[in-house]
């Protein structure tokens, strides 16, 4: 039960991080475009998680056998998954972009039950559906823009992506620091993007880049974002079964609708709370369930 409370406790704040995460995805996308702004939060997320691990000395000696699940890792997770959400949500609404992202936790219910054999029970499937019907409430599916279908595709695959690197994880023996997996996941993604990437850097007008604004969020992305998101979510899913950890990707909407209403003064009317209420009733059976 304690491992269940502090793995909720992880996979909350790692996705109430990400859902902070779309506002300044917003505002950096349209200097940096997502393929480069993707590359350079990985450079910043390297460079701390390195810091982090030589200042607390771990070891980063990993099986050649548990390797090749990194490399997935890196590649679908870190990789395709993240550069699909940001260009996703740089080609549609952030309303679209909550919607079809979380279809995730549905997605990683299935993949638990096809790799990992986890059971999929009643209680799962009710918590899943108490959840969808939440954020639908939430972000208003009534004024969401369609049109924009290449938005969409890209953040169907985000979603597909993501669930399956987050089953994945599972499949990495829990004896390694998460520190260490991390980092290699996250630097087989900015080695298999930096041939992508080098070529179109020279575009990016630098006198934009130097704002503030717009460096203060690549930092924040690579750091918050990247890194300590990263941490926490992996650590989570390691103390939860998969398709119950995946309830937590939830908690994205609700903070970045609360984030809106806050700091840029967005309505949010009594829909939200509701659509709130269910997602933590869906939380709130995971977090009761017995192992």
């Amino acid at each position: 039960m304690k491992n269940t409370i502090l793995g909720s406790i992880y996979l909350a704040l790692a996705s109430s991080i990400w859902g902070g995460m779309y506002v300044v995805v917003k505002i950096v996308v349209s200097v940096i475009p997502p393929l480069e702004l993707v590359w350079m939060r990985y450079l910043v997320a390297i460079i701390a998680l390195l810091m982090i691990g030589l200042i607390t000395r771990q070891n980063w000696r990993i099986e050649k056998r548990h390797f090749f699940i990194i490399i997935a890792i890196g590649i679908i997770g870190n990789a395709i998954s993240i550069v699909t959400q940001e260009t996703g949500t740089m080609l549609s609404s952030a309303q679209m972009g909550a919607i079809i992202t979380s279809a995730t936790p549905a997605f990683m219910v299935i993949f638990a039950r096809l790799l990992l054999k986890e059971r999929l029970t009643l209680k799962k499937v009710v918590s899943v559906c108490l959840a969808t019907m939440g954020v639908f409430l939430i972000v208003g599916v009534g004024h969401v823009n369609l049109s924009s279908k290449l938005g969409g595709i890209s953040l169907l695959i985000a979603a597909l992506t993501w669930a399956l690197m987050s089953v994945l994880v599972k499949r990495v023996p829990s004896h390694y620091s998460q520190i260490v997996v991390t980092t290699y996941s996250i630097l087989v993604a900015l080695i298999v993007l930096t041939p992508f990437v080098m070529p179109r850097l020279h575009a990016i007008n630098i006198s934009h880049v130097t704002h503030p604004t717009i460096w203060g969020g690549v930092l924040y992305l690579g750091i918050i974002s990247t890194a300590c998101g990263f941490l926490l979510w992996n650590r989570g899913l390691q103390m939860l079964n998969a398709s119950s950890g995946g309830l937590f990707f939830f908690f994205q909407p609700v903070v970045g609708a609360l984030l809106g209403w806050l700091i840029l003064g967005e309505n949010i009317g009594v829909t939200f709370w509701i659509g709130s209420i269910l997602i933590l009733t869906g939380v709130l059976f995971v977090i009761i369930e017995k192992k």
